[in-house]
């Protein structure tokens, strides 16, 4: 019998009409264009807005987009893994709400938190159902609406992320595509640098925990970005190392969109050219567990079969890694 690999057989992604520009933020805070696009490379992201709007109204044009491509009813998927920080509802998992709200009968479903790197542990994870044998259609999703979480006084972060998600269907394949192999990490240490600082367990909500805006994202922007260039650039060398992949045999890094400057630190370590960098950073800002999959929605028609593709992030937690998937289809 063939060995069972799960194969990317669809993508799907979507991001809010609201674009909040460079230009807008220098109304809000002590910024300017020039300073966020040289320091981190975007322009712009999109904003999710709406009285009751939540993280699983990303995902079900998501999921309803990689239905319809890959010519499947959503009462066909097996399991749904949703990848966020930023889930509708403390509980139920945004995994079974969007499965509700697509009619996805059949399936089960739930949520992964890893923040930045939530969806290469998804892909893993929904990769390991595929292989099993017991389940023939994974769906992964990474989504986030950053800006439910965002202190729009903070110069130092809300210029950085925004909302919006995208996903994959998984299929069992026996010719080797799909996901090949993972390098995932996590050191809880880095929590102290990028968390946030209430509505946990720890510190449930309160008067004075809103009173203090401790309901945002924290971040020490430079103990993160010097974990994140070392990090995340070293998965990925690693990954190529153990599958003796080659800088001419890699047709793209599919990084995590936080920075430009990370994304050329790790093309560099990995000695890619700009050309095989997938990025859309400048529109979209740092989606969180979006980022990833929005880069295989944008470059979809470009991919071709057997495409060697690396995905690379790191996240608060600390959380980082590289994922080394054969791509299973030419662009329609």
């Amino acid at each position: 019998m063939s060995k069972i690999t799960a194969a990317i057989t669809a993508v799907g992604g979507y991001v809010p009409d609201y674009v909040l520009t460079n230009k807008e933020l220098e109304k809000l805070v002590d910024t300017t264009d020039e300073w966020i696009t040289t320091r981190t490379g975007i322009k712009e992201r999109r904003i999710l807005k709406g009285e009751g709007k939540g993280t699983s109204d990303l995902c079900v044009p998501v999921a309803l987009e990689i239905c319809r491509k890959r010519g499947i009813s959503p009462e066909e998927i097996d399991l749904l893994i949703v990848a966020t920080v930023t889930p509708d509802m403390v509980f139920p998992a945004t995994a079974n709400v969007v499965t509700d709200k697509i009619g996805a009968k059949n399936a089960w479903g739930f949520d992964i938190n890893a923040a930045c790197s939530g969806f290469l542990y998804a892909l893993d994870t929904g990769a390991r159902f595929i292989e099993s044998g017991r389940y023939k259609k994974v769906m992964v999703i990474g989504a986030d609406k950053m800006s439910a979480i965002m202190d729009y006084s903070d110069r130092t972060t809300c210029i950085i992320f925004g909302d919006g998600g995208a996903g994959v269907l998984l299929e069992p394949n026996t010719e080797g595509y799909g996901l090949v192999d993972s390098i995932l990490k996590s050191d809880g240490h880095g929590r102290e640098y990028l968390h946030m600082k209430a509505g946990g367990s720890v510190k449930p909500a309160s008067i004075e925990t809103v009173t203090n805006r401790e309901h945002y994202v924290y971040q020490e922007g430079k103990m993160v970005f010097k974990y994140a260039v070392a990090n995340m650039a070293e998965a990925a060398h690693d990954i190529m190392q153990r599958n003796q992949l080659t800088s001419d045999t890699v047709s793209w890094l599919v990084p995590h969109q936080a920075n430009k400057r990370i994304i050329d630190a790790t093309a560099q370590r990995m000695g890619l050219p700009e050309a095989k960098v997938m990025m859309n950073i400048e529109r979209y800002g740092n989606t969180t567990g979006g980022t990833i999959p929005l880069c295989l929605w944008d470059y979809e028609k470009q991919l071709k079969k057997g495409d060697n593709l690396v995905l690379a992030a790191f996240g608060g937690g600390f959380t980082w890694g590289a994922s080394y998937i054969k791509w299973a289809y030419d662009p329609k």
